[in-house]
């Protein structure tokens, strides 16, 4: 499908405020099928929740990495809307016609933290526990994979540790792996989510440092409307909730920023 001319230029609000009112059928209910990053799952669970209570729609969420999700899209997967981990993906579906220009926006900002099991580890500043090196491993997603691993090398590069540190260092192929290694003890310390040691669904505490945003670039994470969801109210529908004050408010609760 031709995107239309006057969707391109607007800002992602107005775009998909654009496209409400251009379809008369998006006053119908629809079901829409929603591409989430793992690292976002929970909260996009919680938004669907709150989103389903408002409106007649239905969504359904598949969670996966982004780089899988990137490519089942690629290859005519069904998905009506990305929810991504970075913005490069939504990005170059854009450019290749895969997406709907004009409607991506950054939807939440990762945070990250330093987190050990162990309770008496971390104490304030946790660039004191990086600079003794007084433990076995250090968890990070992988920085060749996955935004928030960018993040933890940037982080180690900008406190002049990542040499010193690299050979500690042990790697998931995700975020939710490499907190997976750190909540197990495999890893005495992690560079992980912070939105993943404050869930509900986390029941150890232990003690962490979160990483000042200076340190490393922002993760910022984008959505985008894809073409096979260009008709379909319930995801362009969903896509605007996202910017609403009530789900922005919901989204930082889970531990993320906002632009």
């Amino acid at each position: 499908m031709t995107t239309p001319t006057t969707i391109a230029p607007l800002s992602a609000r107005r775009a998909l405020s654009a496209l409400v009112l251009f379809w008369p059928a998006l006053c119908g209910a629809e079901a829409a099928l929603i591409a989430v990053a793992s690292n976002f799952a929970e909260v996009a669970e919680s938004l669907v929740r709150d989103f389903e209570n408002l409106s007649e729609h239905e969504i359904e969420i598949s969670a996966s990495s982004t780089g899988k999700h990137y490519a089942q899209i690629i290859n005519g997967a069904p998905f009506d809307a990305f929810l991504a981990a970075d913005q490069a993906s939504p990005r170059r579906l854009e450019e290749s016609e895969v997406a709907v220009a004009g409607t991506r926006f950054v939807y939440a900002i990762g945070k990250l933290t330093l987190w050990s099991l162990d309770k008496e580890l971390i104490h304030g500043d946790g660039i004191a526990v990086l600079e003794k090196q007084e433990f076995r491993a250090l968890a990070i997603a992988n920085p060749a994979l996955a935004p928030y691993g960018i993040a933890a090398k940037e982080t180690l590069q900008s406190l002049g540790l990542w040499n010193a540190l690299e050979h500690k260092i042990v790697m998931g192929e995700n975020i939710g792996q490499a907190f997976a290694l750190a909540a197990t003890g495999n890893a005495e310390l992690g560079l992980v989510a912070l939105s993943s040691v404050i869930s509900k669904r986390n029941e150890k505490t232990g003690s962490r440092w979160d990483v000042p945003s200076e340190l490393h670039a922002p993760i910022r994470q984008d959505a985008v409307l894809l073409e096979h969801g260009y008709g379909n109210a319930a995801a362009v529908a969903f896509l605007a909730y996202l910017q609403s004050d009530e789900a922005r408010l919901t989204i930082e609760s889970f531990g993320y920023g906002l632009e």
